[in-house]
């Protein structure tokens, strides 16, 4: 079967991590650069690829990244020669990561597909957001707004899931991957194998 990059985003409480932990292990999890140091026991090209900033810009300005940002004074990026092997060695490539970032992949590589994970309602997402007793309530307040943003932008993505419960949702999203590596123009070497 073909390689795949499966790109998934989702509001925050969403449960998008805890799907894409439960996908199966076949999949392969991107592996971000970053310029920040390795906390106790991150490993380099496991948890992340460490660079120093200059090697970081280096890439960059080579179009190393099939997206980039900075987040609290570092640099984080998704290495596009590390997916592009990924999905030439036939695997399919989980990448979890916000709207802005995602669009960016979809721009540079647009036969990535974008899947959106949402809760049921939004009363569910603030339920969720509540319940992890880890954010004040102007927090959460200011993650519902975000998401309610985000949700905005949902008519870029190729699919959208809702997260009722984590099995069903990591079913639909195998559906997902199983439809699109089946679409001929994935195929195009098999296609051709019977047309030529």
């Amino acid at each position: 079967m073909a390689g795949l990059l499966v790109v998934i985003s989702g509001p925050s409480g969403a449960g998008k991590g805890t799907v894409v932990k439960a996908l199966p292990e076949s999949y392969a999890l991107s592996i971000s650069m970053t310029t920040r140091s390795p906390r106790p026991g991150e490993t380099h090209g496991k948890e992340y690829f460490f660079a120093t900033k200059d090697e970081f810009a280096k890439m960059q300005a080579e179009d190393g990244f099939l997206e980039s940002a900075e987040y609290v004074g570092n640099f984080y990026g998704t290495p596009r020669k590390y997916v592009e092997e990924q999905i030439a060695a036939g695997k399919i490539v989980l990448l979890e990561i916000e709207v802005v970032g995602a669009l960016q992949v979809k721009e540079k590589l647009p036969e990535a597909v974008l899947v959106f994970i949402v809760p049921p309602t939004l009363a569910e997402l603030e339920r969720r957001l509540v319940g992890r007793q880890t954010e004040d309530a102007a927090v959460v307040e200011s993650r519902l707004r975000k998401a309610v943003e985000e949700l905005g932008l949902v008519s870029t993505y190729d699919y959208l899931v809702v997260n009722d419960n984590i099995p069903d949702a990591v079913e639909k999203i195998k559906t997902i991957v199983l439809a699109e590596q089946l679409k001929p123009s994935r195929s195009k070497a098999v296609v051709d194998g019977f047309v030529n």
